[in-house]
C-alpha cells in the first residue's frame, strides 16, 4: 500500500461523487472529501482486516477485491468478489463497529478511505442519501446469500459453473477474460477442495464449454454453462 502525494484520480469525475451530488451540496461533499485518503494497494494486500475496528468506508475506484471470512478454526471462505467502481464496507457502517470480513486486493487497486464519522454525519442529515447507499451495500451482499444457497443444494460442477458465470457477468463483465483469481481462491469461493476445482475446470475445458489456457479464460457455450449451473 502507498499513498500518492499527487491525486490518483480526479474527484470531480468520480462515480462516488456522482451519487453523492444527487443528495449533498458541494460544501457537504467537500467535508467528506477533506477526510478521505486516496491509496494504491498491490495485489494480495489487505485493505482492512476482519475483527479490527471499523474506521472507514471504502470506495473502490479501480481493481478487484475479495471479501474474506475466516472462521474460528482458521478456515478461509470468500464471501464475494467485486470490481470497481463500487462502494464497499457498508456492512461495517450500518451494522458493526468492527470489520465483519477482511477486504483483500485480488489485483492492484485504487481506493478511497472515507472517514466513517464524516460519512455518517452526511447520512444522518440526508435520508435519501442513506437509502441510496444502503441499497448499494445490500445489492453487493446478495451474492453471498445466493452463493450459500448454491453450496447447500449443488454439486461441485454446479458451484464452479456459478462462479465462472458470476465472474463473467459481474466482475470482468465479458465472456473472455484474464482470471486474476487463483485456483485456491476459487476453491475458497466454491467451498470445495483445490483438487475439485482443477478437475472441474479441466472437464469444462475438455468438453469445450470453456477454453482455459493458463489464466486466460473464454466461455464458449454460455447456455451449457447455465444448464450445469441450474442442474449441478
Amino acid at each position: 500500500m502507498f499513498e500518492n502525494p499527487l491525486p490518483l484520480y480526479n474527484c470531480d469525475a468520480c462515480f462516488f461523487k456522482t451519487i453523492s451530488s444527487l443528495h449533498l451540496s458541494a460544501d457537504e461533499f467537500d467535508i467528506i472529501r477533506k477526510m478521505t485518503t486516496q491509496l494504491h494497494f498491490e495485489k494480495g494486500e489487505t485493505i482492512f482486516k476482519q475483527g479490527a475496528k471499523a474506521t472507514h468506508v471504502v470506495f473502490l475506484h479501480k481493481g478487484i477485491v475479495k471479501f474474506n471470512y475466516q472462521n474460528e478454526t482458521g478456515k478461509n471462505f470468500i464471501m464475494t468478489i467485486v470490481s470497481g467502481p463500487k462502494i464497499l464496507g457498508g456492512a461495517n457502517l450500518f451494522f458493526k463497529e468492527i470489520n465483519v470480513f477482511s477486504l483483500i486486493a485480488v489485483e492492484n487497486c485504487e481506493i478511497c478511505l472515507i472517514d466513517n464519522m464524516a460519512f455518517a454525519n452526511a447520512l444522518m442529515n440526508h435520508g435519501a442519501y442513506l437509502m441510496a447507499l444502503f441499497r448499494e451495500s445490500i445489492e453487493m451482499f446478495q451474492v453471498p446469500i445466493f452463493n450459500f444457497i448454491s453450496l447447500a443444494h449443488k454439486q461441485v460442477n454446479g458451484r464452479i459453473a456459478d462462479i465462472i458465470l458470476y465472474l463473467s457477468e459481474n466482475v470482468y463483465k465479458k465472456n473472455e477474460f484474464q482470471l486474476t483469481l487463483t485456483r485456491k481462491e476459487i476453491s475458497e469461493f466454491a467451498a470445495c477442495s483445490h483438487e475439485n476445482v482443477i478437475t472441474t475446470l479441466s472437464k469444462l475445458n475438455k468438453e469445450g464449454i470453456i477454453t482455459l489456457e493458463g489464466k486466460h479464460c473464454r466461455i464458449n457455450d454460455v447456455n451449457k454453462l447455465k444448464e450445469i449451473s441450474k442442474h449441478g
